[in-house]
């Protein structure tokens, strides 16, 4: 009698759904994944993929930039309003560390090389997941576009995950890190050549520039804000606060299009989940641990929970799998959570003495040792049961 080929359904076509949908289509599962949005969009922002997350997709054979090259490597640093380098990073030194610079991508172009690996049909454009019972050993998958049966659901709702409201009610839910983001990528030809990945660090401000693979440029800053607030005219407003900076911060903000800057008030979990799973679901990516970017791991950790939780389900136990995720994950994620709050914190610093206490600090901090601090997070990933 041949075997049934095992349903798993991804809720949610992020990086972290889609990763999910195509290791677990890799290890022989039948996938359906539900989106909510009609379709795709190439709205969106940058990504950089550190050594941890590109090491997670060899290990399902996928290469999220096939062509870019070292050209694409990149390495952050830190400087002052006032264009004073705090620190530079050396990509070839990442390299030489850690088997590989750093590889920064449009996330639009990501998804959609994701995508492209999957199977014809996998992907339903507006069916989002609003429930997930269990029945008769099977997990039943409430969508907009009808119901479906599956062995296994990977709760990729992202971070007001509807799933994660349902099945964690008493879980306080996301905490407001106090900053604002402001985030947009400018086409091939329209920055000024030569710009450098970094971040230039105020009072309360940051401004942030990487380059992408395919020539674009990822330009990002947060400012120190209440909750919701929003101005009326969003190039007005980051000239009042970035336009007095260094070169090329000005130049950049007279050639953004308003209407394809980004705006999203910056959030964690405000506690660890008890567990990242519940009977045969299992959360990934910022459903499972939202986290503020400043580490620039939430995207990164996303692909590697995709990776490891389809390595675990190549066992014949689901739920059992699923629990086995939640031990190989909950505790390195939680940490970085916490990690990154803690950085965000240092970076939005406010009073004239405590910034330049901050600075001086990342000035006096040998390279090396800047290298070592992200050792952790860069050789963290590994598959359960094979050495980092």
């Amino acid at each position: 009698m041949p075997v049934r080929q095992r349903h798993a359904v991804v809720a949610g076509a992020g990086i972290g759904g889609l990763t999910a949908a195509l290791a677990l289509t890799r290890q022989g599962w039948k996938v359906t994944v539900c989106e909510r949005a009609d379709g795709p969009t190439a709205v969106g922002a940058g990504i950089v993929l550190a050594p941890n997350a590109l090491r997670a997709f060899d290990a399902i054979g996928f290469d999220p930039a096939p062509g870019a090259g070292r050209a694409a490597a990149v390495a952050m640093g830190l400087r002052r309003p006032g264009g004073a380098w705090l620190n530079r990073a050396d990509p070839a030194a990442l390299a030489a560390r850690y088997g590989r610079a750093p590889l920064a991508l449009h996330r639009a172009e990501l998804t959609a090389a994701l995508a492209a690996e999957l199977p014809e049909g996998v992907l339903r454009y507006g069916a989002a997941v609003t429930a997930v019972d269990e029945a008769g050993g099977l997990a039943l998958v409430r969508t907009a576009a009808g119901d479906l049966t599956a062995d296994a659901v990977v709760a990729a709702d992202g971070i007001h995950s509807p799933l994660r409201r349902r099945h964690f009610p008493d879980h306080p839910g996301l905490h407001y890190s106090g900053e604002t983001a402001w985030r947009t990528v400018l086409p091939a030809g329209a920055a000024p050549e030569g710009i450098e990945a970094a971040e230039t660090w105020g009072r309360g401000r940051r401004f942030g520039t990487v380059p992408l693979a395919g020539g674009g440029l990822y330009v990002y800053a947060t400012a120190v804000v209440p909750e919701g607030y929003r101005p009326t005219d969003v190039r007005t407003e980051l000239l009042r606060r970035f336009g007095t900076w260094h070169h090329p911060v000005p130049a950049l903000l007279d050639r953004i299009d308003p209407g394809q800057v980004l705006q999203h008030d910056l959030y964690d979990l405000a506690a660890p989940l008890p567990r990242l799973h519940h009977g045969r679901t299992a959360w990934i990516g910022d459903a499972a641990h939202a986290m503020t970017p400043n580490l620039g791991q939430g995207g990164c950790q996303a692909v590697e929970d995709a990776v490891v939780l389809a390595h675990l389900l190549t066992r014949p136990d689901v739920p059992a799998a699923l629990a086995a995720y939640t031990r190989a994950r909950l505790a390195r994620t939680d940490a970085i959570r916490v990690r990154a709050r803690r950085a965000g914190r240092v970076a939005a610093l406010g009073h004239p003495l405590a910034v330049a206490a901050r600075d001086l600090a990342f000035r006096a901090v040998p390279a090396r040792a800047s290298l070592r601090a992200l050792d952790d997070l860069f050789n963290g990933f590994a598959l359960p049961g094979r050495a980092a």
